[in-house]
């Protein structure tokens, strides 16, 4: 009888138990965001280059702000000017420093819109809008290149004419700097915003008190018109400078540039010395951006609104401390030792005895005043980063706005020369506060598919709120103080309020390629 073959049996058996058993799947490929990427990456080299190339130009833009306040004088003198023609010149933050001259100057009223303005106002929604379909940094270069373009072109114009229209171009180009803060909002981490771009100030606090400080060594010596080349130096080395700084990641995720987003992340991550996440770069391509009927939609309409009732207050206030403070200073109204029908028989002999005059130059009393002024603004800066940072955004910027409606009624209290000033000085710093933290607020609180365009319309309103507020505050200036004051005051309690009910905090806040409804309300 033949033996039973088991081993073949065995074999075969064992193949198909083999084949019964499931292979193991392949586990899935991991993938990250920007924001992921960026908050691993963490702070480092990088963003300290950051801070100080974009930073920067705070400097440059300041300079050329300030720039026409130092020279209106002289400009005045040569082309023999009146204050209308001056006014027409004068950019909106010149107005801080002709409270300043004595009513013989009689530089203060204002009866015509600012050109650099209007040119700021229409060109700011204009570049966020470029700026959030074809690029942040694209944008920043073109403006810089554009300012000190003009702003060079400044300094040969033949005729009053042709330096109305040469200023307005530079303020066209100023327009733009703002896309450097989006730029950095968008690179830095989020912890790190609330402290990094208050610091920013710090360079507009520079860019000021270096203008003011050349003007008092060149034009008198050189004149006017090497002041202005020498101001657009800075603006020149930045478009050098801006190579190092790649376009926002944010911005070409959206457009579907992956690879330009993960190059990017990735250099950074070496600059910091530090690590990517693990697995593929993945966002969703947003092919609709930079619309302006999205501010308007639904699910931004409240904040929107809202915001643009705080910028347009914030404006008006900041120019309204400058107007108050003119007011109280040419007409000595400290505790109404002079009366009303003195500082008008003042005001009429003045005039009319030195009207024919055009050239009332800065003494260096003048600087002197002007640096103090300067400083003044960045006063409360350290404080303002303590609320941004641990009361947050919206409750931070309602009680320096609260504070500013109090400090406005405390201007017709009677007190000494010391006490007039220390008011003056505590509502300069109080509005600069408030628009450190809007500008903020601002850039974090809207997606990246329309950051740009909404910081821009913002500003668009900001220099419609300054060119408004002499307008009205003069006239009512002149009837009754104390109802400007008022007037002032109100505008900030509503700016307090609008700013403590708006939907969102972004204290600690990621900031969004696309907000959804559910994540907005």
């Amino acid at each position: 009888m033949t033996a039973k073959q088991t081993e073949p049996v065995t074999i075969i058996s064992l193949r198909e138990l083999n084949l019964a058993t499931p292979e193991p799947r392949p586990r899935e490929s991991k993938t990250f965001t920007v924001e992921e990427a960026v908050e691993t990456i963490g702070f480092g080299r990088f963003h300290i280059a950051l801070f100080l190339i974009m930073g920067s130009t705070g400097v440059a833009e300041a300079m050329e702000i300030m720039l026409i306040a130092v020279v209106s004088p002289v400009i005045r003198c040569e082309w023999q000017l009146e204050n209308w023609q001056v006014a027409l010149v004068t950019t909106g933050d010149n107005l801080e420093l002709l409270i300043f001259h004595t009513l013989a100057r009689a530089q203060k009223r204002h009866k015509s819109e600012k050109m650099v303005f209007f040119g700021y106002m229409v060109f700011s929604i204009l570049f966020g809008l470029l700026a959030d379909r074809y690029g942040r940094w694209k944008i920043l270069f073109i403006s810089f290149l554009w300012g000190a373009y003009f702003s060079l072109l400044t300094s040969f114009s033949p005729s009053y004419i042709w330096f109305v229209f040469l200023r307005t171009m530079v303020g066209c180009g100023v327009s733009g700097h703002s896309q450097g803060l989006i730029i950095k909002t968008e690179f830095l981490p989020t912890k790190y915003r609330g402290y990094m771009l208050p610091l920013s100030q710090v360079f507009w606090l520079a860019g000021s008190l270096l203008i003011i400080g050349l003007a008092s060594v060149v034009v008198p010596t050189i004149g006017w018109r090497w002041l202005i080349r020498i101001a657009s130096i800075p603006g020149i080395i930045l478009i050098m400078a801006f190579k190092f700084i790649p376009e926002s990641a944010r911005f070409n995720v959206s457009t579907g540039n992956t690879q330009a987003a993960l190059a990017t992340l990735e250099r950074i991550a070496k600059m910091n010395r530090s690590v990517m996440p693990e697995g593929k770069l993945v966002e969703p391509i947003l092919e609709k951006r930079g619309r302006f009927a999205d501010l308007l939609d639904a699910k931004y309409l409240r904040t929107t609104l809202q915001i643009w009732v705080i910028w347009l207050g914030i404006s008006f206030a900041y120019y309204g401390v400058i107007l108050a403070s003119a007011e109280l200073l040419e007409r000595d109204l400290v505790c109404g030792s002079r009366s009303e029908s003195e500082v008008a028989v003042t005001v009429g002999v003045l005039e009319e005895s030195q009207s024919p005059c055009y050239c009332h130059m800065f003494a260096p009393s003048d600087y002197r005043t002007m640096i103090i002024s300067t400083i003044g603004e960045i006063a409360l800066n350290p404080l303002n980063i303590l609320g941004i940072n641990f009361l947050g955004r919206r409750l931070s910027l309602s009680i320096t706005m609260g504070c500013t409606a109090l400090f406005f009624l405390l201007l017709n209290i009677c007190t000494s020369s010391a006490g007039l000033i220390g008011f003056l000085f505590m509502l300069r710093a109080l509005v600069a506060a408030n628009f450190n933290t809007i500008y903020i607020y601002t850039a974090e609180v809207y997606p990246t598919t329309m950051r740009a365009l909404g910081l821009g319309t913002s500003g668009s309103l900001c220099r419609i709120g300054a060119m408004v507020a002499p307008f009205i505050s003069q006239v009512l200036m002149s009837a009754s103080f104390l109802g400007a004051l008022c007037l002032f005051s109100s505008v900030c309690v509503v700016c307090a309020i609008s700013a403590f009910t708006l939907p969102i905090e972004t204290k600690g806040r990621a900031l969004q390629l696309e907000l959804g409804l559910n994540e907005y309300y």
